[in-house]
């Protein structure tokens, strides 16, 4: 089931990211989805494509469908996709983002043996993520509220503590 966001006449899928900022801001959400991207000027964004870059120097990106972008995929018993984090402060946005991947891999290129992995390199951790009914529904109900708030206004920045990191600080803040 393909779940497609309408907005400026364009039609667009959903990707891992607007998964990813689902959970962590609803205007960064937003603001990403319509284009306005400031990420490539954040050091944290930076930072974080450092530590993937030298923690697993041997393994390539992925990206499927010009939509899904996953850190490194190891062939095996099964097909196992993995996402490399800097820490575990978002994790249910980590999370959810893997399922998301896991789902797409599942539904949109009949993939079935698949298991997902978060990797944290700065404590050496590595941690399964399995995509059960009950995950799959939170999954497509999480789609269509990301639907619902890309269609309409902008949402109000609600201040908090992890705002003064993000790239969108300035632009919600100033």
């Amino acid at each position: 089931m393909k779940k497609i966001v309408v907005f400026d006449g364009v039609l667009r899928m959903i990707n891992g990211t607007q998964i990813n900022y689902y959970f962590i801001c609803k205007t960064k959400l937003w603001l990403f989805s319509h284009n306005i991207q400031l990420e490539h000027e954040s050091e944290n964004v930076n930072l974080g494509k450092i530590l993937h870059e030298n923690s697993f120097k041997r393994e390539k990106d992925f990206l499927i469908d010009n939509l899904i972008s996953i850190d490194f995929i190891k062939i095996r018993d099964s097909i196992e996709i993995h996402e490399v984090k800097k820490t575990q402060k978002m994790e249910m946005s980590h999370e959810f983002q893997l399922l998301y991947y896991m789902y797409y891999l599942k539904n949109e290129k009949d993939i079935n043996n698949i298991k997902g992995f978060l990797d944290y390199p700065k404590n050496r951790k590595k941690e399964e993520v399995i995509l059960t009914k009950e995950k799959e529904n939170e999954l497509l109900r999480i789609i269509d509220d990301i639907n619902y708030i890309n269609e309409n206004k902008m949402p109000k920045p609600k201040k908090s503590k992890i705002c003064r990191k993000c790239a969108y600080f300035e632009f919600c803040f100033s």
